[in-house]
């Protein structure tokens, strides 16, 4: 029982982690900065997505329920 309770709280701990800014490895720097740059990019700056990669949704496909109309394709399984 304790040995549960006691992996119960080192699993609690280990998850909680520590949060901090973050930076290359020690002996390592960040990649060089892009063509044409004038600053070299921070860490954040570089993890962060361009709007192409990550859209957002503009078009609400369906705004109400509709009927589905029949699939002439959609046959039963043989």
């Amino acid at each position: 029982m304790r040995t549960a309770i006691a992996l119960a709280a080192f699993a609690m701990l280990a998850a909680c982690g520590q949060k901090s800014a973050l930076e290359p490895v020690a002996g390592n720097s960040l990649p060089p900065a892009p063509y044409g740059a004038e600053v070299q990019p921070t860490a954040d700056e570089l993890l962060a997505l361009d709007p192409e990669a990550a859209p957002d949704r503009s078009v609400e496909l369906r705004t109400r329920s509709e009927e589905r109309e029949d699939d002439p394709f959609d046959l039963p399984p043989e």
